[in-house]
């Protein structure tokens, strides 16, 4: 009898169990049900050439509930291990490792959220939390204009400075400014917590795997698991969510560059918003903006697409919340760029700016932190890779 064999025909791999793989009780049922998986797959190995998740699993016997969360976020959620795993559902032993490690990939956002009391918030109703956030603040900056100066709303304001008529610069800068701190502290506060719970002393690392797992990150390496492409609504495997990633991911960071050439035009150089069509902060805002329309709308065709088994159905409010604010985010600001200079710019400036803030405060709540805690795995599984193959 094979190793497989023995190992698998235990009794608590056969079925889902309240216990791990082998007995141990861990804080939530997702990790246990990671841990019984994990096991499965440790001791079977057939698809151990998909991707990382599998590599990093052979180096460990038992699961902490660290090595669980990093794994789960190793995991790219392509499906390939799903169509060709030979004990996936009607199989007795149900083994669905992407619909498990998306579910514990969600835990740890909330986990490691800080402050934690306002991740669930975010848990199932990620998306209207977002949209009635994006709304009140839009309602309150229509209303600050309105108060100030009514006639101002509905004017037609050109050249430099023109934004700064409806809203003075230093105003935005604080409302904004506090917005995008707060939300930087928190996502460090979480991505510390998450890189020590990690840590596993008993294996061992070397480098610093930063320049590996950038490269992994930009090319979007494991996101087709073995290289056929993701699995998608059939059995037919594509490459359309890898894509739909590409652009929404460079074209955040040219909406990024965008803003922090605006930024250094404005404290640097003197020179206000709104500028003109051949500045380099419109043209990296409307390519960057370009792609934050096409890719997330691509995600959102994939994520509807999906097979409902590998889907955490639960959770889906959170991630499309944050694709969908990608989405308005980008469509307003290109509405503003094209309109700027109708009487429609008052309302279009304070839809788009009720939706970025809405962003910033959602951020470290939102499926974005799946990019820090995913780019951190890719590093702990480049210093292990360097230290054991």
């Amino acid at each position: 009898m094979s190793a497989t064999s023995n190992v698998i025909g235990q009794g608590p791999l056969a079925k889902p169990t309240k216990a791990g793989g082998r007995g141990i009780e861990h804080s939530s049922a997702n990790l246990t049900e990671a841990d019984r998986l994990m096991t499965i797959c440790n001791s079977c190995r057939y698809c151990q050439g998909l991707c990382a998740v599998f590599p990093a699993m052979e180096l460990r016997r038992d699961f902490t509930e660290g090595d669980l969360s990093y794994m789960a976020n190793l995991c790219h959620a392509c499906g390939a291990c799903f169509a060709d795993c030979q004990f996936s559902p009607p199989h007795d032993f149900e083994v669905n490792v992407p619909k498990t490690m998306a579910t514990l990939r969600a835990e740890t956002y909330s986990r490691y959220a800080w402050p934690n009391f306002l991740s669930g918030l975010f848990y199932r109703n990620g998306l209207t939390i977002s949209i009635i956030t994006a709304l009140s603040v839009a309602g309150f900056i229509l209303g600050f204009i309105y108060f100030n100066n009514p006639e101002l709303l509905w004017a037609v304001h050109k050249g430099p400075g023109a934004f700064y008529k409806l809203m003075p610069h230093n105003t935005m800068a604080l409302l904004f400014g506090v917005a995008f701190v707060a939300a930087i502290i928190a996502i460090i506060m979480g991505a510390i917590k998450f890189w020590k719970d990690t840590s596993n002393a008993s294996i061992a690392g070397s480098g610093n795997g930063f320049w590996q797992a950038l490269g992994d990150s930009l090319k979007l390496r494991y996101l087709d698991g073995g290289g056929a492409g993701c699995s998608g609504e059939t059995t037919q495997k594509k490459d359309g969510r890898k894509h739909a990633h590409h652009l929404t991911f460079y074209g955040f960071l040219l909406c990024f560059a965008s803003t922090s050439v605006a930024t250094l035009y404005h404290y640097g150089l003197g020179r206000e918003a709104p500028y003109p069509w051949w500045d380099l902060p419109v043209i990296l805002g409307t390519l960057g903006g370009i792609g934050l329309v096409i890719g997330p709308a691509g995600l959102l065709i994939e994520k509807f697409r999906r097979p409902k088994e590998l889907q955490d159905a639960d959770r889906f409010g959170m991630d499309t919340g944050f694709i969908a604010m990608l989405f308005l985010t980008s469509f307003t600001g290109l509405a503003l760029l094209f309109l700027r200079e109708t009487p429609l710019m008052g309302i279009l400036l304070a839809i788009h700016l009720g939706v970025v803030f809405s962003l910033f405060l959602t951020l470290p709540y939102s499926k974005f932190v799946h990019g820090i805690y995913r780019f951190m795995a890719l590093i702990r599984f480049a210093k292990e890779s360097n230290a054991n193959h």
